[in-house]
């Protein structure tokens, strides 16, 4: 049995660099490879840069092929970029945050995410707030082994 554990923690607003992404979930990498080469590009990588995937859809009600997410990043100073198409600047909400930490592939997060919607915000009192889920990437899936990844899973509370 995996053994799970939210922390409810301030997270700050955030504004992403992000690239849009229709489609699978699984599929976010497309936006992140086209999102990079942006920033490389510009001169902009860094690796203080925090990778974030926003999600709006939930894959249990939408088409797959409608699912709506953001790949980004948020820079670790404010920088003057011109952004435009298909880069944007993506504000994510400031608050309290659920967060739960997975550890491995990318591929078994559904099941974070089932227990998380479907047994821990049920049963700790809490209200999902209107805005979007997102995942920060702690470590580098292209130098880490997918059993060794690590991604703090945040939803947003009312």
């Amino acid at each position: 049995m995996v053994m799970r554990e939210v922390v409810i923690r301030e997270v700050p607003a955030m504004n992403v660099v992000s690239v849009d992404h229709v489609g699978s979930y699984m599929q976010i990498g497309k936006a992140f490879d086209s999102l990079i080469g942006w920033l490389a590009g510009r001169n902009l990588l860094s690796a203080e840069m925090r990778m974030i995937g926003i999600f709006y859809d939930d894959p249990g009600i939408v088409a797959e092929a409608e699912l709506r997410s953001k790949a980004g990043v948020v820079l670790p100073r404010d920088v003057d970029i011109d952004v435009a198409a298909p880069v944007a600047l993506t504000p994510l909400r400031g608050g309290h945050y659920a967060v739960l930490r997975h550890r491995g592939p990318y591929s078994d997060m559904h099941a974070a995410y089932q227990w998380l919607y479907g047994t821990w915000l049920v049963q700790s009192g809490r209200e999902a707030a209107d805005a979007p889920a997102f995942e920060e990437y702690l470590n580098n899936p292209k130098e880490t082994a997918p059993a060794d990844l690590l991604t703090e899973i945040c939803l947003p509370l009312v």
